[in-house]
């Protein structure tokens, strides 16, 4: 019965799902929780939903402008070198400087590695990594 009424909980919580909430966390939840309570019943459920938001707050990528503004600049005289790979999500060390982009304070850039990395300025998260 408890599954039924997660599974039934999960299907509506999914359909509600709009555009307006397009960052996929509430669809990835209601999926995780779905495939949970099938799985593992009410503990199930709610381990699931947990994984699945996490697992669908997937990153957009910038503008095409935002890209090409980065892209056209020159690069910086001192070179960054960050050990640990610079990976989509994941946030860069604190201590890297970033450059805002002035169109757009949604973005920043640096340049790591030789390679240009556009990161939201809040967090350091990792947008796109420019090959």
């Amino acid at each position: 019965m408890y599954k039924i009424l997660l599974v039934s909980s999960a299907l509506a919580l999914s359909s509600l799902a709009t555009n307006a909430l397009a960052d996929g966390a509430v669809t990835g939840a209601a999926g995780g929780a779905i495939t949970g309570a099938i799985v593992g019943g009410p503990v199930g459920a709610a381990v699931g939903g947990v994984a699945g938001g996490v697992a669908g707050a997937v990153i957009d990528p910038p503008p095409r402008e935002v890209v090409t503004y980065v892209q056209q600049q020159p690069t910086p005289t001192a070179s960054v070198v960050v050990q640990e790979p610079i990976v989509v999500g994941k946030p860069l060390p604190a201590d890297v400087v970033v450059t805002p982009v002035p169109d757009n304070p949604k973005y920043a850039y640096t340049v790591i590695n030789d390679r240009r990395v556009i990161v939201e300025p809040r967090t350091h998260r990792v947008v796109q990594v420019i090959e």
